[in-house]
């Protein structure tokens, strides 16, 4: 069951890969990028999380905070970040409990195993906390650009 826009942001507390804790509830009055994201260091991860870097800029002028989340723990977040010089935060969700709240964490296949795990997708979250625009369908390489050009309509 995954949001729709004009829903409420499920409320999350989660850490950083420094263990600063980052609330839904603490962002409020600032608009949201969170990203949902399967592994640290993948290929198509890698791209997606590149491509917001390399963005960056461009969401800070229109004062946008950015936040990766995924399962991954602190260190792989904290290698991840240092390896390819990302400058926004990677949330640590190891069990995928706020996943689930937003309706991106279940079963998955790869190769014919099954597994649980993250779908890649994306959250605009609004000032005022409710979902402005949900993504998920998610193409790695174009995805940052696409949400930049969608948050200039918002």
């Amino acid at each position: 069951m995954a949001l729709s826009p004009g829903d409420a942001a499920p409320d999350f507390s989660l850490p950083d890969a420094e263990g600063k804790l980052y609330t839904l509830q603490d962002l409020k009055g600032q608009r949201l990028v969170l990203y949902f994201y399967p592994r640290d260091n993948t290929p198509g991860c890698t791209k997606e999380a590149c491509g917001f870097r390399d963005t960056y800029g461009a969401y800070q002028e229109k004062g946008a905070i950015v936040l990766g989340v995924s399962t991954d723990d602190a260190k792989s977040h904290s290698k991840f970040i240092t390896k390819y010089s990302l400058p926004f935060p990677l949330l640590v969700d190891q069990e995928g409990s706020v996943a689930s709240r937003y309706g991106v964490y279940g079963l998955k296949k790869f190769m014919g195993k099954e597994y649980m795990g993250i779908t890649r997708s994306t959250f605009i979250i609004g000032p005022d906390g409710t979902v402005e625009k949900v993504y998920l369908k998610v193409k790695p390489e174009t995805h940052a650009n696409t949400v930049l050009a969608d948050l200039s309509q918002l």
